[in-house]
């Protein structure tokens, strides 16, 4: 191993406040079994660990084998200080269509425009980017709200791309908040310029909801960017195969994650065939060819990404699926060297 890089478990160690991990990369690379195998190791540490899906496909009952559906947080059974939750996002969606609704009706009735506004309420709801707002809003919740009863918190992201877009969103939602708290605060002093009772005009401006919804929106945004720009408090991990398109893909989004200020933790290598599988009697053209081609992309991984790779979780015999092989992972991340 390089003396530049740094194992994983020498990470973690040498960032004593770290609280907020996420795991990210293309679709497929193991992201799910990476931040499985993270939670795990903190949990036996003593550390008190709450393992979160962000992904609308969810797999952490599938890698644990137990029900943790439901959007509640739920202990993982045969692990102590562990609990999962996978995200359930319709509770957010609600919220915000009940406030889409409430803001509207009362922009309409201020501006006397008799019009119903459930038609507006849903093509709001029906945008596209609904979705990835709610999943956003519901990982501040975790992170401000949950945050301070766990040690760590361990996110699983979707796809890369939708990841760094959702954690991104801190620095958008930011500067979009502050252009629309300028904005209201323009069309409230001119509503007072424009009144003959100026006095009942600022009276019904210091109750204004919408601005009073523009601020408390703007603290927790910045609350959580706070959080999810510290190098010390979070980290981004990217999980790969040793494969040609994985590996492009992380060394292209590499420049996204620093464009966004996203801490970059490191790099987890998934899916590595140890050498062993050979000396163990396994040599057919295949399994030769197969080793000889990940030598290859291994090489690339070491010149392109060396110093950033902080594991290697090797191709098991089995799939995994249980606390038995989740902790073969964290194992492997303990170790950080090339499966034998």
């Amino acid at each position: 191993m390089s003396s530049e890089r740094m194992r994983f478990v020498d990470f973690v160690r040498s960032r004593p406040e770290l609280k907020f991990l996420f795991t990210g990369g293309k679709g497929g690379v193991g992201k799910t079994v990476a931040a499985a195998g993270m939670a795990y190791y903190f949990a036996t540490q003593g550390q008190k660990v709450l393992l979160v899906s962000l992904n609308p496909v969810h797999s952490l009952s599938s890698v644990f084998g137990q029900d943790l559906w439901g959007g509640q947080i739920k202990p993982v059974e045969g692990v102590e200080n562990l609990w999962a939750c996978e995200v359930d996002i319709s509770d957010v969606i609600a919220r915000y269509r009940e406030m889409l609704g409430r803001r509207l009706r009362e922009f309409f009735k201020w501006a006397d425009i008799p019009i119903n506004p459930e038609p507006f309420i849903d093509i709001a709801t029906t945008n596209p980017a609904f979705e990835e707002s709610a999943m956003f809003d519901k990982m501040v919740d975790i992170m401000l709200e949950q945050g301070p009863n766990y040690d760590k918190v361990v996110f699983d992201c979707a796809a890369v791309a939708n990841a760094i877009r959702l954690i991104g969103l801190s620095k958008i939602y930011t500067l979009w908040l502050q252009r629309m708290i300028e904005s209201r605060k323009e069309a409230l002093s001119l509503r007072v310029k424009l009144s003959f009772r100026k006095e009942k005009v600022m009276e019904e401006i210091k109750k204004d909801p919408l601005m009073a919804d523009l601020i408390a929106m703007d603290k927790r945004i910045r609350a959580a960017k706070q959080f999810l720009t510290d190098p010390e408090r979070t980290a981004f991990f990217f999980v790969t195969l040793p494969l040609a398109l994985p590996i492009s893909v992380v060394k292209r989004f590499i420049r996204m994650v620093k464009a966004f200020d996203i801490p970059i933790g490191g790099v987890i290598v998934n899916g590595v065939i140890p050498k062993s599988v050979v000396e163990r009697g396994e040599k057919s053209e295949y399994m030769l060819n197969k080793l000889r081609e990940q030598e290859g992309y291994l090489a690339i991984i070491e010149r392109d990404l060396g110093p950033l790779v902080r594991a290697y979780i090797p191709l098991y015999e089995t799939e995994v699926a249980g606390v038995d092989m989740i902790a073969r992972v964290a194992e492997a991340l303990v170790s950080g060297e090339m499966p034998k």
